[in-house]
């Protein structure tokens, strides 16, 4: 499989730019790899990137987009921090991604069991780490379900996803109240802004469309 060139990357639509997430997770459920040259992907990029997707996604060492996709250098650009949330940075690298850089489609990647997540459950509190989860608090705060405080912990593994889930739809609506520039260019059809979830169990992502 070659690396993605200018050509190419103007045949993506947002539609088929998921679908080809979804193969690509689905070879890697199979175990079976696209037939890909590494090196000479990094010869065909030298001189260039072309990337269909742009994939904002959770810290985690076991939730890396390149592989639970199964994408080869120079297809999709890679935005990771631990709970999958917006900032003024990664706003400006995603605007970056698909307004000057031509990706489709964006993808907000949260995972099950997720670390950040059961912090901000918790409450956990430890240098700069405490103002980080508490902007993953505001999904804790929007499942109102189970009421009782002792059910509202990291223990809690349905709860813990409940809340991924939610942060990833709030990550969501972040982006387009934040970044007109994205929103204009979903509204206009030129990119789809997409939630999903990976399962660490079986590393299987569903998508929320």
């Amino acid at each position: 499989m070659k690396a993605h060139t200018r050509e190419t990357q103007l045949t993506m639509t947002p539609q088929k730019s998921l679908q080809f997430l979804k193969e690509g997770n689905m070879r890697f459920q199979n175990n079976l790899k696209a037939n890909r040259n590494l090196l000479e992907q990094v010869n065909d990029t030298s001189d260039g990137q072309f990337p269909f997707a742009t994939i904002l996604s959770c810290i985690d060492s076991r939730v890396s987009a390149e592989l639970v996709f199964d994408q080869g250098l120079g297809d999709i650009f890679s935005i990771r921090i631990a709970g999958n949330f917006v900032n003024e940075d990664i706003l400006g690298s995603m605007e970056f991604a698909s307004k000057l850089a031509g990706t489709k489609l964006m993808v907000v990647l949260g995972h099950t069991s997720c670390g950040a997540v059961k912090g901000a459950c918790d409450d956990a509190k430890l240098g700069n780490l405490t103002a980080m989860l508490d902007k993953i608090k505001p999904a804790v705060e929007a499942v109102s379900e189970p009421k009782d405080k002792d059910l509202r912990n990291s223990k809690n593994l349905e709860f813990v996803d409940q809340v991924v889930e939610k942060n990833v739809m709030l990550t969501i609506e972040n982006i387009r109240k934040q970044s007109p520039i994205l929103k204009e260019m979903e509204d206009n059809n030129e990119i789809d802004i997409v939630g999903a979830m990976y399962d660490i169990n079986t590393g299987a992502v569903t998508f929320y469309e």
